[in-house]
C-alpha cells in the first residue's frame, strides 16, 4: 500500500495512477470487446426463448443493464495476467444476476424470488443439483436459457485454479442474495418487516449498520465478484479470501448499493420500486451516512494486496453513480460533491470523465 504526500492512502500516487492506466487500457482493449462477444452469444440464445415474456425479460436485462456487466468484468483487472475464463465468469454471472432481478420484478412473490435466486447459488456449485427455478413463476419455457447461464458459470469455475479456496465464501454470499426475494415484495409494510426480520436472523450479533443498510449490502454481488476474480490466481490462501471478504463487507456493498438507489430516487418514486436510500429519515442524513460508508470502503480496499487495483474498481463504480446527469439541481450538485469528497481524489478525477462518456454513449440516465 502506497501513500501520497498527504498521508492518505487514496491520494493520487504514481502507483494509483499506474493502476488506473493499466486497468483502463486492459478494459478498453481486451475486457469490453470480449464481454461484448460473450453477451452477443447470450443475446442470440435469449432471442430464441420460446416464451415471449421470458424472452422480453432476458433481452431487456442484457440491453438495459449492460453497464452492470461491464462493471463486473472490470474485476478481472485484479489479476496481473489476462484470464479469459475469469472474464467470462464475471460477465455471465452478472448477466444471470440481472436476468433474475428482472424475472422477480415480473412476479414479485417471496416463493418465486427464493426459487429463482437458487440459480445464483447453484451457478457457484460446479457439482451440485439443478433446481426447478421457475417452479413458482407464471412463465416457464425459456428454452434452457437460465440453466445455460448456470452451467456456463459452473464450467468457468471448474477452470480456475483457486476456485476451491473461494467456493465456501462465495456460496454463502450467494445464499444471502436471496434477500432479493424480499426486496421486491409489493406491500411496503410486508417488505420492510420481512427485511428487518431477515437482517436480525442472518446477523444476530450487533452490526455497524442499520438493518436496511445490511439488507441493501446483501442484495449486491460485491463480495462475490472480487473473489471470483482472485480465484484465477494459482495460489490463494484462506487468509487472502477472508481479508478480501472483510474489506468489501459491508462498506463497499453498502456504499455502491446506496449510491445506485440514490441515483434512481426519482425513477423509483414514479415506478413504485423499492429504494433503499428512502429509508433514511432525511436526504442529509442519508448523504452523511453514505459518505461515511464510501470513506470506509475506499480506505478498506487499500489495505489489500494490490490495493490500488481494488481502489480503481471501487472508485470507478462510485464515480459511475455520481456521474448520472438526470438531476442537476443545486441541492443534488451539493450532495454529489459531498459524496465525491468522501471517496478521495480519484473519484473527483473520474466523475467528469464518466459524465462525458455517458453523454457520448447515450447512457446519461442509467
Amino acid at each position: 500500500m502506497s501513500r501520497g504526500a498527504t498521508g492518505d492512502p487514496r491520494s493520487l500516487s504514481p502507483a494509483l495512477l499506474q493502476a488506473l492506466l493499466r486497468a483502463a487500457c486492459r478494459e478498453l482493449s481486451w475486457g469490453l470487446p470480449n464481454v461484448a462477444r460473450e453477451l452477443d452469444q447470450w443475446r442470440e440464445r435469449a432471442r430464441a426463448i420460446p416464451d415471449r415474456t421470458l424472452r422480453t425479460d432476458a433481452l431487456d436485462a442484457l440491453r438495459h443493464k449492460r453497464t452492470n456487466t461491464d462493471g463486473a468484468a472490470v474485476f478481472a483487472t485484479l489479476l496481473t495476467a489476462r484470464n479469459v475464463e475469469v472474464l467470462r465468469l464475471l460477465a455471465v454471472y452478472q448477466a444471470l444476476w440481472d436476468y433474475l432481478d428482472s424475472s422477480v420484478e415480473r412476479h414479485p412473490t417471496e416463493a418465486n424470488g427464493r426459487e429463482l435466486h437458487l440459480a445464483l447459488v447453484e451457478a457457484l456449485e460446479p457439482d451440485g443439483r439443478l433446481s426447478d427455478y421457475y417452479r413458482h413463476h407464471p412463465w416457464r419455457d425459456d428454452g434452457g436459457y437460465l440453466v445455460g447461464l448456470v452451467q456456463h458459470c459452473r464450467h468457468c469455475c471448474r477452470q480456475l485454479p483457486s476456485y476451491p479456496a473461494v467456493r465456501p465464501t462465495v456460496v454463502r454470499e450467494a445464499w444471502r442474495a436471496q434477500v432479493q426475494a424480499l426486496n421486491h415484495l409489493p406491500a411496503r409494510a410486508d417488505r420492510d418487516g420481512a427485511l428487518a426480520e431477515w437482517a436480525s436472523s442472518e446477523f444476530p450479533t450487533p452490526q455497524p449498520a442499520e438493518w436496511f443498510e445490511i439488507t441493501a449490502a446483501a442484495s449486491a454481488s460485491l463480495v462475490i465478484l472480487p473473489l471470483l476474480a482472485l480465484s484465477g490466481r494459482t495460489q490463494l490462501t484462506d487468509d487472502d479470501v477472508e481479508r478480501t471478504r472483510a474489506a468489501y463487507w459491508p462498506w463497499v456493498t453498502i456504499a455502491t448499493t446506496m449510491l445506485d438507489n440514490y441515483a434512481d430516487q426519482d425513477e423509483d418514486e414514479v415506478s413504485g420500486n423499492h429504494n433503499y436510500f428512502s429509508h433514511y429519515s432525511t436526504a442529509a442524513v442519508g448523504v452523511r451516512r453514505v459518505s461515511d460508508a464510501i470513506d470506509r470502503a475506499t480506505r478498506n480496499v487499500m489495505t489489500l494486496t494490490h490495493g490500488e487495483r481494488h481502489l480503481v474498481i471501487v472508485a470507478s463504480m462510485i464515480a459511475m453513480y455520481l456521474s448520472k446527469t438526470s438531476d442537476r439541481n443545486a441541492a443534488s450538485i451539493a450532495e454529489r460533491r459531498q459524496l465525491a469528497r468522501a471517496a478521495g481524489p480519484l473519484v473527483a478525477l473520474l466523475v467528469p470523465i464518466l459524465r462525458l462518456w455517458r453523454l457520448a454513449y447515450g447512457v446519461a440516465s442509467r
